[in-house]
């Protein structure tokens, strides 16, 4: 017990608390309090929501060192189909969330199939999917307009609250928080995405299939990638071409600062989930505090700079780890 909170202590996660505290006690102190109340907490929580659901999606993907940034473009595709299967063809709200969610699988299929059967780059493909095909497919399935959503179920979804304050999104993107923190730290699954991340060529050896585990990750990235765009679509109440599209890399952002590495092999879905309780409570702040929007579009690149600086120290610190060790057991 005394050697888990010691390697806690130690972590990028634990780090992460501290550093909400910090940024918490320092914007409650500079707004008399106004910033830690019940609603700024719902609001920055409900901030959270899209960003954790894209930020699960990519982030166990990043665990195996691979890569996804077509997520946000598949969620606008998704999130418009929806709206157009809703509106203009009068389906009820449960058979287009399923087409929606079966297009967020097809489209997470297609850059599966396209980086293993092919051996294309993942960088590459994903932004290809994302940016032309997701894309594309969302223009020509509202014609370049956007489409009303009249069904109250799919505005629940974005906008509901149960018992009048806590809102429907935020407990979706919490479960999934916990249902795949528990998958990722106590399932075999969960162990072989660490093992592929850590190393493909020893997980071939130990009987893994990582080209199979690289399908079922691209298929569930896009399945949360339209997951987001419905919750998005809902919230607007329309399907919007733009949707969901800008928010791939803040969700990139939260997972590396969360301490799930490029490297790949490491990080954590709790540890995302810091991450970007941190970047959304220090934006708040901002706005809680009326600074300039474009001034808090610098803050966030910072923040991804220094999300890239800690998983660059952290892996350069891992491999002289192994090094050491490696010399050791030589000698």
């Amino acid at each position: 017990m005394a050697r888990k909170t010691k390697l806690f202590i130690k972590s990028k996660t634990f780090v992460l608390i501290v550093l909400f505290a910090v940024i918490v006690t320092f914007f409650a102190f500079l707004s008399k309090g106004s910033y830690f109340s019940l609603t700024n907490l719902r609001n920055v929580l409900s901030s959270m929501v899209l960003y954790l659901l894209l930020a699960i999606g990519v982030g166990i993907i990043i665990i195996t060192g691979e890569i996804d940034l077509s997520i946000g473009h598949v969620g606008s595709a998704c999130g418009v189909l929806m709206a157009v299967l809703s509106a203009s063809f009068s389906m009820p709200w449960f058979i287009a969330i399923i087409f929606a969610l079966i297009l967020g699988v097809i489209l997470g299929l297609l850059n599966a199939v396209l980086i293993n059967e092919l051996d294309f780059p993942s960088f590459i493909v994903t932004l290809a999917v994302g940016q032309f095909i997701a894309r594309g497919l969302a223009l020509i399935i509202c014609g370049g307009k956007i489409v009303q959503i009249y069904d109250e179920t799919l505005i629940f979804i974005g906008n509901g609250r149960i018992i009048n304050f806590i809102p429907v999104a935020i407990i979706i993107s919490l479960l999934a928080v916990v249902i795949y923190g528990i998958i990722l730290a106590k399932t075999k699954f969960g162990r072989s995405v660490y093992l592929c991340g850590g190393n493909k060529e020893a997980a071939r050896l130990a009987g893994l299939n990582p080209k199979k585990i690289s399908y079922i990750l691209y298929a569930n990235s896009g399945f949360l990638g339209a997951l987001a765009g419905i919750v998005f679509m809902g919230r607007l109440k329309a399907g919007d071409v733009s949707g969901t599209n800008d928010y791939t890399f803040t969700a990139i952002t939260a997972a590396i600062l969360g301490g799930i590495s490029f490297g790949g092999g490491s990080g954590s879905m709790f540890g995302c989930f810091v991450g970007l309780l941190v970047m959304q409570s220090f934006t708040n702040g901002l706005m809680v505090m009326r600074v300039n929007t474009h001034w808090q579009i610098v803050a966030s690149g910072v923040l991804l700079i220094i999300a890239l600086i800690f998983d660059y120290i952290s892996v350069r610190n891992a491999a002289k780890t192994k090094t050491g060790t490696k010399s050791q057991a030589v000698s």
